[in-house]
Parts: structure tokens; C-alpha cells; sequence
């Protein structure tokens, strides 16, 4: 029983401040994690959740530096008192980005870097090795190179990199950020299995709840404004209403039961959807209330902005997109989606002009792209980047979003009032002499959009808008992309792997797959296929996994309604 095991990780009135700042980051942390726990904690972002990760690991205080009060052990040793070496020993990190992680030229040189450095003879070196290979199924990639992995491969590999230090803690913060929706769930199944059949402890920081359930955890802490405002098996935490308090949506299985008016205090157990049994009568309750739910209504402005024949495209000999044809109407908002990969981002870097194709031709206003120089497309077609610190070049915000005007020579009083006018648009007129340095991750993404919107693009490409953000940083983002996509008829086209995303802001989804477009449909439609979710390296939502429970209605009609209801609440 985990109930007599000895705590692995003990917080005693703990209490952290970096050097520089006035107001704590941790407040009176209390917390213990048994021998063989699985633990996820969420929060949103700037709650606290990766300060108390840096505690676990040792970077506080080691690396970074403060006024701390309290104590924090970690399998015994008080990490003030204790290298951070000497804490690698007992907690394993993985890193949101795992290439950050990647220090030898093969796989099997990763993964044998901390037994070098400890000195371990060579055969002992390559046994140990092999073993943590076979135990995370990654045999067959010891001799390939990091950049030729996956997103998911790169996750094993980084997790077999610290296990074989045998750390009686792993701790992986964001895990399934970079991971399309089957390489997520994969990784989530194997922290389990670890935990279960190695009795490690398991430590998630995530944002994605439905997703993290999967590891079937012990407790759910919940961290705001520093402190933990919540300690709590999954099922105490979905039956109380912390998490609509703060901002963390529930799994979307549990939102459908609410809106159908099923009572959740009648259920033992609610976690991931696999876990928990539906009562009979709350299916009827459901039946019911997707029936009566509003159906989204499609309307196509019919007057074609892009259109792609026959393109095909490969680096250097490795053939990348082969035969894609594709039409896209104005004012459309589309969701681009596939494996990890499967061209995606290449597809969008030819249409923004940065790669020209091998074969066929892009029609961008009935114009080929060809004709058109880099800055000609960059004036029709916007790529807003995941990461927006790798576009922002200036150091204050008015002069970043003047830049692509001042380039083009436009009158300083002219840029003066087009920035002015984005800037309100974006919500950051506020902050118009502010330096970028002060803005939260969701305000630089505006930054960035501002800085395309003020060119009047008609085509936006966005890649993974909302990434690493929690669900009100998330809405926040989507109603402004929204708003852009209505009132100013841009045209939308978004680069995800968040299913959530995909069902409730786009009216049609186009899969990329083994180089060529492999479905072009309704969210509901794609989402109730089988078959294209394998081939599209998706996952079954928990709304599919509960319409096939549904005798009187279809997993896509109980989908569809699912969906307008949400529209439809948005829109009030």
C-alpha cells in the first residue's frame, strides 16, 4: 500500500522569493510525495507550477538564487543544503524541449552521457544502456541521430537519459507541448507503466488535464498564485469547481455530463474516460440534450484566395509533399493538422514564398507565387511562428510592429496612426511605449500578430497559436483570432495538434499525411473516423469514446451538436 511508503519528496512551510523580486513565487508550500506516486500538477501559467518544479530538481536554489524559508527534501536531502549535482542523483528531469536535452551524436551517446561522466566502466556503460532500450521500446534507434527522431521518440529517448542514473524521481515538465495528440498519450502510458512496474514516482507539470489523467495519478495538486489551493485524487478535484475558478478545463467528457444535467456526485470514480463508467440514465440525459443541441452552420464566402495544384516539394532528396492540390475561400478558418513530421510547416513555408516548390504552382489571389517576390507574398500572407521570440527583433513594442511599414518606406506620421489603430485592435494600445521585455507570453504573441496584421495580409498561417498556455490564456488567444477572422475577413489557417482547438474554432480540417493530403472535412467528421485518427497520429477524444456509448444518436451527430452548444455559449 503507497499509504506506508516513505515520503520521496517532503515541502515543509516552504517559501521562495528570486533574488530581484518583492513578492514570493512560493507561499507556504506544503506537500509530500510517497515512494511510487504518480502526481500531475496544473495551474495556470504564472501560478507557480515550474518554481516548484526548479525546487524539485535543485535549480532552486542552486541555480537560481532567493530568499527561502522553510524546507524541501528530496529523498532525504534538504536542497539548501545540497549540489545540484548531488540532486540529479535522486530527480530526473525532462524538459518541455527535449532538444534542449541532446548531447551525443547518436541516441545510444545520449542516453550513456551520465554514466560517462560517473566513470562507469564501458561494458557495465553499454549493458545499462541496452537495458533502459528495451525497457522503453527504443532499441532500434541507439544508432540514429537526435534530429532524425520524432517528437515522441525524442521524449523516450530523453526519459531513458536520466533513468539510467536509476533516479528514484522523474519529473517532466509540459511533456506533450511538442507532441502531436498518439505520440502524447503514448509518452502519458509509458510514465504510468514505469511507475507501476518500477516503482518510480511519476511528477507532471501539465496543462492539458484530459491528456495528463491517462497516467491514472494518485493526486492532482493544484497550484495558484504560488500556493497549493488543492491536494486531491482526480475524482474529488472534477467534482468540485477549482478548476473553473482558475481557468483549467476539464476533460471534455465531463463538460458534456454537466450540460446534459448529470448529477457527478453519483460517480465513485472520474478520471481519464476510460476509467469511468456512465450510468445509463445520464447517457439517456445526453441523448437528449445533443439532440436539441444547435448545429453549426457553414457559410463559404465562395470566392477562392488560394489555391494549390499538383505541388510537390523535397529536401534535397527526401521528398517531403507529393501531388497536394488544395482550395481555400476567403474568410475561411481552417485547422492543419497531421503526425509529426508528415510536411505541415513545409507546406505552409511554400505558401508563405520561404521555400519555392519542386513541381506544380500556388494561386494566392488567382496570382501564381511564383511571379511574386518573397516581400509581394509577405504582403498577402502573414506566418505567425510557435515561438514568438523568434520573430521579435526590436526592443520596444511600437517599433516592432512599425518595422515591416518603415521597411516598406511608408511616412512616419502614416505609421504612427496604422500602428495605433493594430494596436487597439490587438488589445495592446495600453502598452504601446512599453518594452516587449515586459510583456507575458500571450502579449508577444499579439506583438507578432500585430506585426503582420498592420501589412493587411488577407491569409494568416498560424503555427500552434495556442501552445504552452492555459485554457483562459487559450480562450483569450482563440476569441481574438476569431475576431479577426469575422470582423476583417482574414483568412485562417492554424497549424495544430490541440484537438480542443480544432473542434470548437474551425469549421474544416485538413490532414496531412505520408506527403499527401489525406482528408479534407468537418472536425466532427474527422473526429469520428477511426481510421484517419490512427493515420493522422490523433487520439480518440473522450466525446467519441462517449457518443459510441449512445444507442439513438451517432458519435458525429452527438459530436456536432457537442460543438454548436459550445459555439453557441461563446456567442452569447
Amino acid at each position: 500500500m503507497k499509504e506506508n511508503r516513505q515520503n520521496l519528496v517532503e515541502f515543509n512551510n516552504f517559501y521562495f522569493k528570486y533574488k530581484s523580486q518583492v513578492d514570493y513565487s512560493l507561499c507556504d508550500i506544503n506537500l509530500k510525495i510517497k515512494k511510487g506516486e504518480k502526481i500531475v500538477i496544473v495551474g495556470p501559467s504564472g501560478s507557480g507550477k515550474s518554481s516548484l518544479a526548479k525546487s524539485l530538481n535543485g535549480q532552486i536554489p542552486n541555480t537560481y538564487t532567493g530568499d527561502m524559508e522553510g524546507f524541501c527534501l528530496i529523498d532525504g536531502k534538504n536542497i539548501e543544503k545540497s549540489s545540484i549535482f548531488d540532486l540529479s542523483l535522486h530527480t530526473g528531469t525532462v524538459l518541455q524541449d527535449t532538444d534542449g536535452q541532446f548531447v551525443g551524436l547518436t541516441v545510444a551517446e545520449d542516453i550513456a552521457f551520465s554514466l560517462e561522466n560517473d566513470n562507469v566502466d564501458q561494458k557495465e556503460m553499454v549493458k545499462i544502456v541496452h537495458k533502459w532500450a528495451d525497457v522503453l521500446n527504443i532499441e532500434k534507434l541507439l544508432d540514429k541521430k537526435p534530429n532524425e527522431l520524432s517528437g515522441g521518440q525524442k521524449q523516450s529517448v530523453s526519459i531513458a537519459g536520466v533513468l539510467v542514473s536509476e533516479v528514484p524521481l522523474l519529473l517532466l515538465d509540459e511533456p506533450l507541448a511538442n507532441l502531436d495528440p498518439k505520440s502524447g498519450r503514448s509518452t502519458i502510458k509509458l510514465l504510468k507503466d514505469l511507475a507501476e512496474n518500477l516503482d518510480i514516482s511519476v511528477v507532471v507539470i501539465e496543462h492539458r488535464l484530459e491528456e495528463a489523467l491517462l497516467l491514472d495519478p494518485d493526486r492532482v495538486i493544484v497550484v495558484n498564485d504560488g500556493k497549493i489551493i488543492g491536494d486531491m485524487s482526480p475524482t474529488e478535484l472534477l467534482k468540485s469547481d477549482i478548476l473553473d475558478k482558475i481557468g483549467i478545463r476539464k476533460p471534455l467528457y465531463i463538460d458534456a455530463l454537466t450540460y446534459a444535467g448529470a448529477d457527478l456526485f453519483s460517480y465513485e470514480k472520474l478520471s481519464d474516460f476510460s476509467y469511468v463508467d456512465i450510468k445509463e440514465r445520464d447517457l439517456e440525459k445526453i441523448e437528449i440534450w445533443a439532440k436539441k443541441s444547435p448545429r453549426n452552420i457553414i457559410e463559404k464566402s465562395g470566392e477562392n484566395i488560394l489555391k494549390i495544384e499538383n505541388l510537390s516539394f523535397a529536401y534535397e532528396k527526401e521528398r517531403v509533399l507529393d501531388g497536394i492540390n488544395l482550395e481555400i475561400d476567403k474568410g475561411e478558418m481552417i485547422s492543419i493538422l497531421g503526425p509529426n513530421g508528415a510536411g505541415k510547416s513545409t507546406l505552409a513555408k511554400l505558401i508563405c514564398g520561404f521555400l519555392r516548390p519542386d513541381d506544380g504552382r500556388i494561386l494566392i489571389d488567382g496570382i501564381d507565387s511564383s511571379t511574386l517576390s518573397i516581400k509581394e507574398i509577405a504582403d498577402r500572407v502573414g506566418f505567425i511562428l510557435q515561438n514568438p521570440n523568434a520573430m521579435i527583433s526590436k526592443t520596444m513594442i511600437y517599433d516592432e510592429v512599425a518595422f515591416g511599414l518603415r521597411l516598406r518606406g511608408f511616412d512616419e506620421e502614416i505609421i504612427k496612426e496604422r500602428v495605433y489603430e493594430t494596436l487597439k485592435v490587438c488589445g495592446l494600445y495600453p502598452f504601446r511605449n512599453w518594452p516587449i521585455s515586459a510583456l507575458s507570453y500571450g502579449q508577444k504573441r499579439r506583438v507578432t500578430i500585430a506585426s503582420i496584421l498592420i501589412l493587411d495580409p488577407e491569409i494568416f498561417i498560424l503555427d500552434e497559436p495556442t501552445a504552452g498556455q492555459d485554457f483562459r490564456h487559450y480562450t483569450k488567444m482563440m476569441e481574438f483570432i476569431r475576431k479577426l477572422n469575422k470582423d476583417y475577413g482574414l483568412t485562417i489557417l492554424m497549424i495544430s495538434h490541440d484537438m480542443h482547438l480544432i473542434e470548437e474554432y474551425t469549421d474544416r480540417s485538413i490532414v496531412v499525411c505520408d506527403k499527401k493530403i489525406l482528408a479534407d472535412m468537418s472536425p466532427a467528421k474527422l473526429f469520428s473516423n477511426e481510421e484517419l485518427i490512427d493515420a493522422a497520429n490523433l487520439s480518440q477524444t473522450s466525446l467519441y469514446k462517449l457518443g459510441r456509448q449512445l444507442k439513438n444518436i451517432s458519435p458525429f451527430d452527438f459530436i456536432e451538436g457537442f460543438i454548436g452548444y459550445e459555439r453557441s455559449l461563446r456567442d452569447e
